[in-house]
């Protein structure tokens, strides 16, 4: 029950980002180096960063930095002079930017095969809605819990406005586990079909995006969110399966 409810209030904060974060629109080219993201998933200025990365196809290593956390926040005052979030890392052009409208602006003329939403546009409507997307998550994705380190990042098939994929991403922030964002948004009409219906309607369903292909070879199916856990050689589908794993394995 109350991780249907968690799913339902997710559900909402996606319907307010306003179909933002799901489909994939202006990809251009891929980086040959991840980019490095260091934010928190309830960070409404970090949160249309990553609306960013859906919309061009961008997988990203993300070093959850959540309040009271001490596992990042540290290397970042390190590697940029202050703790504030975003902060991108791009080894592809060693680029080190704080601003989430530079990031954004940086990400697409780099990256995009389409220009940059318009500064004044990120910076009052988007970060508004991003703003009532963290106020409807009452604070999850901000705080850190008691915890202790993943050896090696994990891997999250996720785009940013998917509802379930969302709640994993709170609940790896708060454990500070980095992860290999592989992005998976939406790129055909039939992407849109929920995967139990799909199978039915569509069984010579072909996704088009490279990720979704991956996770279909891999798995014989594409659902969001999949986990891969190196550390322990764990793969699940499914938000409740997936935050009970990460409760059991990582939390204090």
């Amino acid at each position: 029950m109350r991780h249907s409810i968690d799913v339902a209030g997710s559900l909402l904060a996606t319907l307010n980002q306003q179909g933002r974060g799901i489909r994939i629109g202006s990809a251009g080219r891929q980086p040959a180096e991840l980019l490095e993201l260091y934010d928190m998933e309830g960070c409404p200025f970090c949160r249309v960063v990553r609306e960013a990365l859906t919309d061009l196809d961008l997988d990203a290593m993300i070093y959850p930095c959540p309040k009271a956390g001490d596992r990042y926040r540290p290397l970042v005052e390190k590697l940029g002079g202050k703790q504030q979030f975003p902060f991108l890392m791009d080894p592809n052009t060693d680029t080190a930017l704080y601003e989430s409208g530079d990031i954004i602006d940086h990400l697409y003329a780099t990256y995009g095969s389409d220009p940059a939403p318009p500064a004044w546009l990120v910076k009052s409507l988007y970060t508004l809605s991003s703003a009532g997307t963290s106020a409807l998550r009452l604070g999850q994705g901000t705080r850190a819990l008691e915890n202790h380190p993943a050896e090696q990042p994990l891997e999250l098939y996720s785009f940013e406005g998917s509802p379930f994929a969302r709640i994993v991403r709170e609940l790896m922030t708060e454990l500070e586990i980095p992860y290999v964002l592989r992005q998976s948004g939406r790129d055909q009409a039939r992407d849109w079909v929920l995967p139990p219906m799909r199978q039915r309607l569509f069984p010579d369903y072909e996704p088009s995006q490279r990720n979704r292909r991956a996770l279909l070879q891999r798995t014989g199916d594409v659902a969001i969110p999949y986990l891969i856990d190196p550390n322990t050689g764990t793969e699940l589908y499914d938000s409740e399966r997936i935050t009970d794993y990460l409760l059991n394995t990582y939390a204090d």
